[in-house]
């Protein structure tokens, strides 16, 4: 298209970045934030820095400078910022994928993942934020090369207590605050006296510096040695001891502990003394129940919620019932930072805490025994997930499951973790999740997982079958017809050792193959036999829907739109008794085409509409980018070509991220270039081109809550 590619100029109320917005109260780093700046001075600068990386001991405000100083850059770059959160990520493997979810990009082909963001990232100019890479620290800098190598406009900006170590990569060090040497009246606008004060503000009501505690308060930062979140920690002890008592057993802290401190002997590399006896002394000072709560939580990744953390941390020594209070008290102390979210109350360590946390779960011997108990737990979340899906709750689901998804990875690697042979609960937690991968909008990651998981364990039994149904569900998306036929055939074999369950997983892959080959007449056939057993009768499964949905999109390609329609009334129905919508979406879309066919054009536009709320609301992306097309073909017919050209433009805008425009599908191809072809002769080159750009350059969201609420236009 003409429109394809433009991006000459900024794109008015696109959405350019994922930046947080900053605390509202803050110390000003602006020295580090300005150094910044002046290497990375923008994508079309001559011989530019591409490479930054902000390094410091745990604790130096490394991650705030980095998002300051993001926010700063951000104008300068044509498409924006964006920051890839990687404290939660444990496998080098996945790296990739973080990187491409975190962006607006969602392919749906069969290349590596880093090729398809690097391709993604070729024309644009962008700033990549890769925040706490030291644990990945050799994949990060792989990647970086990778990708600046390919995207001339990309810049990244990386923390990490250990530098990447490639070419051309600039160093900057984040140095503690600055800290008073003198006692004296002036002491007080340091700025680590600041953020003292601050924090105790907000830890203790009523809290106020005095002229008889400055100096205390200038000593303690002196003995923090200026690190913020050694300051934190000890801003939050001030609800408990007045300053010069706080300050005192802080000292004999470091007397007593000095470099004795287990976890200073392990950090590689080595903690900074201050936040290591900060952190060594807040947990001293702790209850014996809140370290032991401090020390199980540090087996989640990312964030949780009161009844996770009660369900895997909870046991004689720890009833449930404290554990309400004590993450209440944690949260007071600082240890655990307190989330509002539209989905509930939820929790997050940072790292160093985390890191001390589980070296005491080490030393206490209860390392594998909770980290089993997560997995387990999100073993059973997958379960009940799995039977839920097909019913009314499916977008609390997505909500609840991509608010897990850190500790879903976390419970899957340690799964995967386990000896030869013994991996037959990754084989049971990937098959659970295959909505989560397909319907959620995480194919690639799901098919990384799968296909670990059938590898870890490859003996016959009803958990593998499930999982080769689940890689099958997404390898048709992918377009992945040779390994569809490969998963196929085991299913077919399986299901000859097996039951019932494992031979309706057989018949479903063979549709599967069917239908990504093209064979109408097939596809048909195997449909219709899926549909013959006594699936009426019993709890609803994907097969039935699936059968009915591309024996439906099969009639509707042959022209046989009434028969298409009979096929999605019996949808309609059985989605409707259940509550079941995504499925149902899916069908909507095959409906447009059928009833643009029967000449119903308003009833095909309300089927798109309905389709696209339920696409985009749980994130499925190629069901989107079928349901705008949709749209914008009923526009066409009902006469309204600018939203049709602008629906194709956003629709394009789509396809982009997803690599596979129309997902490949021929039908769906010809029905694209022949929409294209009408609204073009209606509206005239100059027209067409203009509202299509108008779709392709405003934010997908924005546009896409326009598709659904449209203002009253004019027909063209």
């Amino acid at each position: 298209m003409a429109a394809k590619g433009r991006r000459e100029e900024p794109r008015e109320g696109r959405r350019v970045g994922n930046l947080p917005r900053p605390r509202t109260v803050t110390v000003d780093r602006r020295a580090e934030v300005a150094g910044v700046g002046r290497l990375f001075k923008g994508p079309s600068a001559e011989d530019p820095v591409r490479l930054v990386t902000l390094t410091g001991v745990g604790g130096v405000g490394k991650t705030r400078v980095a998002l300051d100083a993001a926010a700063e850059l951000q104008p300068r770059f044509r498409d924006g910022a964006w920051l890839v959160e990687l404290s939660p990520l444990r496998q080098e493997g996945l790296l990739a994928h973080v990187i491409a979810e975190t962006l607006p990009l969602a392919d749906q082909s069969t290349r590596p993942v880093i090729d398809v963001v690097a391709e993604y990232l070729a024309e644009r100019e962008l700033l990549l934020v890769l925040d706490t890479c030291e644990h990945l620290a050799d994949a990060c800098a792989v990647a970086a090369e990778t990708l600046l190598r390919a995207a001339p406009g990309l810049r990244i900006l990386a923390t990490s207590r250990r530098v990447l170590g490639v070419v051309g990569e600039r160093v900057l060090t984040v140095a503690p605050l600055p800290v008073p040497e003198a006692d004296d009246a002036l002491a007080g606008s340091a700025d680590a006296v600041v953020l003292l004060t601050l924090r105790a503000t907000e830890a203790v009501p009523g809290f106020s510096v005095t002229d008889a505690d400055r100096a205390e308060l200038v000593r303690l930062c002196r003995r923090l040695d200026g690190l913020p979140l050694a300051i934190e920690l000890a801003a939050a002890r001030l609800r408990d001891l007045p300053v010069r008592e706080l300050t005192a057993r802080l000292d004999d802290r470091f007397a007593v502990l000095g470099d004795t401190d287990a976890i200073a002997r392990e950090a590689d590399p080595p903690w900074h003394q201050a936040l290591r006896t900060a952190i060594g002394w807040s947990h001293e000072l702790c209850t014996p129940a809140e370290r032991l709560l401090w020390a199980r939580l540090s087996v989640f990744a990312g964030s949780f919620d009161a009844e996770t953390a009660r369900q895997v941390c909870a046991d004689d020594h720890l009833p449930d019932h404290r554990i309400p209070d004590v993450l209440g008290t944690l949260t007071e102390k600082s240890i655990l930072t307190w989330e509002p979210t539209g989905g509930g109350e939820r929790y997050r360590m940072l790292d160093t805490i985390r890191e001390y946390g589980a070296d005491w779960l080490r030393g206490l011997g209860e390392d594998d025994t909770l980290r089993r108990r997560h997995r387990d737990h999100y073993l059973a979340l997958a379960r009940r997930g799995d039977a839920a899906w097909l019913g009314p709750d499916q977008f609390g689901w997505y909500d609840r499951m991509t608010a897990e998804h850190d500790n879903l990875r976390a419970a899957l690697e340690y799964s995967l973790a386990e000896p030869a042979g013994q991996g037959h609960t990754a084989l049971e937690l990937t098959g659970a999740l295959w909505f989560f991968w397909r319907a959620c909008g995480f194919l690639k990651e799901g098919r990384h997982y799968l296909d670990r998981a059938l590898a870890a364990d490859t003996a016959p039994s009803p958990a593998r079958a499930k999982a080769l149904d689940a890689c099958g569900t997404l390898l048709i998306n992918l377009g992945d017809l040779p390994a569809l036929e490969e998963c196929a055939a085991e299913c077919t074999a399986l299901a000859a050792r097996l039951g019932d369950t494992e031979r309706i997983y057989a018949r479903a892959a063979e549709l599967r193959v069917a239908a990504l080959r093209g064979d109408r007449a097939q596809t048909l056939s195997l449909a219709e036999a899926l549909l013959a057993t006594d699936w009426r009768e019993k709890p609803l499964t994907m097969s039935p829907l699936v059968s009915l949905v591309v024996g439906a999109h099969m009639h509707a390609a042959m022209g046989r739109f009434e028969e298409a329609v009979d096929w999605l009334e019996e949808l309609s129905a059985v989605c409707d008794r259940s509550g079941e919508r995504w499925m149902l979406a899916w069908g909507q879309f095959v409906r447009v085409q059928a009833e643009l066919g029967l000449g119903r054009i308003q009833e095909a536009h309300e089927h798109a509409r309905d389709a696209l709320f339920v696409t985009r609301r749980l994130r499925d992306d190629a069901g989107t980018g079928h349901a705008l097309e949709t749209l914008a073909r009923s526009a066409t017919t009902l006469g309204r070509g600018r939203d049709a050209a602008r629906l194709l433009g956003l629709a394009t805008q789509l396809w982009e991220t997803l690599g596979r425009p129309q997902a490949g599908i021929p039908s769906l191809m010809a029905a694209r270039q022949a929409c294209e072809q009408q609204t073009l002769a209606t509206l005239g080159d100059h027209a067409y081109h203009h509202a299509f750009d108008a779709g392709y350059a405003i934010d997908l969201d924005t546009g896409i809550t326009h598709a659904l609420n449209p203002t009253p236009a004019s027909p063209s």
